[in-house]
């Protein structure tokens, strides 16, 4: 389960979920029931999934998933026993499902149930400033403090030892312990998820959580967008500077450091060990290996493997750059 929190409306009938979705049942499916919509990689029997590029030609192939979405350029890349639903565009339909499964997802409005912390039961375990809301479905661990001007949404949780500084706003997001939270940021919120139209942009929803690993920080202005299909994760003892962007999906792996102003597109994987420099961007779709070093200012436009060092845009090996920029 990606998400312990956004409530699965399913099971559907498959044919019920495609007339939902405004998909043309052309193999008329009616018998079977499914579950959830997950990715390609985690879904099971009895679950939808979504196959829309070449890049996942892998893990496509050795998905367990009874239906999949997809088009007839990919559709035989798919095992045997995996139905095809074939459609022009994969996402929109994928978006129309997990509407259908998860309609609390779409939007992302202030919390109305947040309470005074003074009326919760936190105010005698946690060691808070001035306003200071928390919603519900909330937990907090041991040895915990909250600056001024905070807001804990509903469907969170943190561990112990941790701080929360001021004037930041969490939702969606699970904390583990002794992770520092600094002044300004906001933590899971809904990703920059949309299929641009002229009349009205079609948002598609946000499934995911945010997972905070133990004894990382997150600095001042930081913002960590929660998943779409999958989790965003920021891994253990791994450091952010002040005003870093982590867009939806995106998985750092276990002591990183990121310097300031460093943005990262949707889905891109960080491996253990990254060093990142101030103001270098990582596009979308990409897999940073281990022990990798990223100059200031970079931009990273394809997949780095492990122990490389580079600089530029586009990025490019270190020795090369200097060479090129003596």
């Amino acid at each position: 389960m990606i998400n312990p929190f956004f409530k699965n409306k399913g099971p559907y009938k498959i044919d019920k979920l495609l007339k939902l979705s405004q998909v043309n049942n052309i193999k008329n499916f009616t018998k079977n029931k499914i579950f959830d919509i997950k990715d390609l990689v985690t879904s099971s029997k009895n679950d939808i999934t979504f196959f829309h590029s070449k890049r996942y030609e892998t893990q496509a192939a050795l998905t367990k998933a009874s239906f999949c979405i997809t088009t007839k350029n990919l559709s035989n890349v798919l095992p045997k026993n995996c139905n095809k639903i074939i459609v022009e565009n994969v996402l929109i339909v994928t978006a129309k499902i997990t509407k259908a499964f998860y309609p609390e997802s779409i939007n992302d409005d202030f919390d109305i149930k947040v309470k005074d912390i003074k009326k919760t039961s936190f105010k005698k375990k946690v060691k808070f400033g001035k306003n200071i809301l928390i919603g519900t479905n909330v937990k907090i661990g041991k040895n915990c403090l909250i600056g001024h001007n905070s807001i804990i949404e509903s469907n969170v949780i943190i561990g112990s030892n941790c701080s929360i500084g001021s004037n930041v706003i969490i939702r969606n997001t699970i904390i583990k312990d002794n992770v520092n939270i600094l002044d300004g940021c906001i933590i899971g919120k809904k990703g920059f998820g949309f299929f641009p139209n002229k009349e009205k942009n079609f948002k598609y929803p946000h499934i995911g959580i945010v997972i905070i690993n133990d004894n990382s920080e997150i600095g001042c202005g930081s913002t960590i967008d929660r998943g779409s299909m999958s989790n965003t994760v920021i891994g253990k003892n791994t450091y952010l500077d002040n005003q870093v962007h982590i867009a939806h999906n995106n998985k750092i792996g276990d002591n990183c450091i990121i310097a300031g102003q460093a943005g990262f597109a949707g889905s891109s994987t960080l491996g253990n060990n990254v060093m990142i420099g101030g103001q270098a961007g990582i596009s979308g779709h990409l897999k940073i290996g281990n022990n990798v070093q990223i100059g200031g200012g970079s931009g990273v436009i394809k997949s780095i493997p492990d122990n490389s060092k580079v600089m530029g845009y586009p990025s490019k090996n270190l020795r090369q750059f200097i060479k090129d920029n003596k």
